[in-house]
């Protein structure tokens, strides 16, 4: 006989508690802490307790012996029919992202919504999401972006001077409405871009799609915010042209998660965030000011979003380079026929620029919107240019892009 044959396997007592109030947790969590094929035995005192004891291992899959025939006492055996009911953990990856393999390759359709690192009940339906690739969807400081934008978050309420006096001319007031005018319908497009992908992404990649979470929050709040503004004083909102609404409908339309993120937050957000660096220095008021400083701090993280991502894609797919260009020359050429950005518009900025209608202020004016529009040019060219393009193909890109900014 072995020592293990004649060694006391370890006991509990479950005393008067029956199965029907909880016993069976106490079963449970003594299982797990024997080693695989040791033994457990139970004893106990409430009426009945053997028979929902033995329920209860057949439905979990444990092995039952009795001690005795008057079945006094019970050695339980975890059984490998519970550790088949579960899907291997590991396979799961680790709930921490920092963690060495945390995040797989590919997520499984059969761990579904169960949380990453969960050990997910065999039977369990399987989803399907599109984007179930880490390749496709990653950015290696998503989760630094989403804790940033947490910290960052402001409450327009507080955050703003709503109670300030406009002292402008009321055509300087006009331009105001009409820039915030354009500028609505442009967060309507970088709020449903990412909400369109996000029931897509497989929550295995849960930081992602936090960050794209929150950056919907934010585009939702730019928009309340800059509607609020246009009705500040008694105001409407101004002019939204066809080719305006051309250009964003063509971002809405990409099908592709990374030429969508390249489109949007690469080249027109972050051609977005240098009209608002202007609005903030050139607007007539503080409360304009005030939401131009927020709103760039919030689209500069969105830009910093869409580069890692791209980044992160670009390191195992340098061939992903050829499409994103193919999707400007795409898009420029679909656009060729539209306006462009509206010329009232145009017109709104080199009034904020000049601040009045005298002839000397308009030059003024005149002058500073071309500069942005340089700054706006160097910022997609330095972009491209980290994102690997050429010297020459990004300068030909960054030209190529819409003349609606966005």
């Amino acid at each position: 006989m072995t020592t293990a044959e004649t060694s006391s396997p370890t006991a509990i007592d479950i005393e008067s508690l029956g199965f029907d109030a909880g016993a069976h947790l106490l079963v449970k969590h003594a299982l797990a802490a024997l080693p695989d094929g040791e033994p457990l035995r139970v004893t106990g005192r409430s009426p009945g307790w053997q028979a929902q004891l033995a329920d209860w291992c057949r439905a979990q899959g444990h092995a039952l012996a009795w001690e005795d025939d008057a079945h006094g006492a019970a050695r339980v055996t975890r059984g490998s029919a519970e550790a088949g009911r579960w899907r291997d953990a590991a396979r799961t990856g680790h709930a921490d992202p920092r963690a060495p393999g945390a995040v797989l390759p590919q997520a499984d359709p059969a761990w579904g919504l169960a949380a990453r690192g969960a050990r997910v009940e065999a039977g369990s339906p399987a989803f399907a999401f599109r984007l179930d690739r880490r390749e496709e969807v990653w950015a290696d400081n998503a989760a630094e972006l989403y804790a940033q934008a947490v910290s960052a978050q402001w409450d327009p309420e507080t955050a703003l001077d709503w109670d300030v006096e406009f002292t402008h001319p009321p055509e300087v007031e006009a331009a105001i409405r009409q820039v915030m005018t354009y500028m609505v319908e442009n967060e309507n497009a970088a709020l449903l871009v990412p909400a369109r992908f996000l029931g897509q992404i497989h929550p295995h990649y849960r930081e992602l799609q936090a960050a794209l979470a929150i950056q919907v929050a934010d585009e939702a709040r730019h928009i309340d915010v800059f509607t609020r503004r246009i009705r500040a004083g008694g105001g409407e909102p101004a002019l939204s042209t066809a080719g305006g609404q051309a250009s964003l409908k063509s971002l809405l339309d990409e099908p592709d998660f990374s030429v969508a993120g390249f489109l949007l937050s690469v080249l027109g957000e972050g051609t977005f965030v240098n009209l608002l660096h202007f609005l903030a220095a050139h607007a007539p008021d503080p409360l304009t000011r005030q939401i131009a400083k927020l709103a760039a701090r919030d689209e500069a993280r969105h830009v910093a979003l869409g580069m890692s991502h791209l980044l992160h894609r670009l390191q195992g797919e340098p061939a992903l380079r050829g499409r994103l260009a193919q999707a400007v020359e795409q898009r420029h050429d679909s656009l060729a026929g539209t306006a462009g950005l509206n010329e009232e518009v145009f017109d709104a900025l080199i009034l904020i620029g000049a601040g009045s209608l005298a002839p000397e202020a308009v030059r003024q004016g005149f002058e500073r919107v071309q500069q942005l529009m340089r700054e706006m040019a160097d910022g997609r060219f330095t972009r491209l240019l980290r994102l690997g393009f050429a010297r020459g193909e990004a300068e030909r890109l960054s030209a190529l892009h819409t003349r609606n900014f966005m």
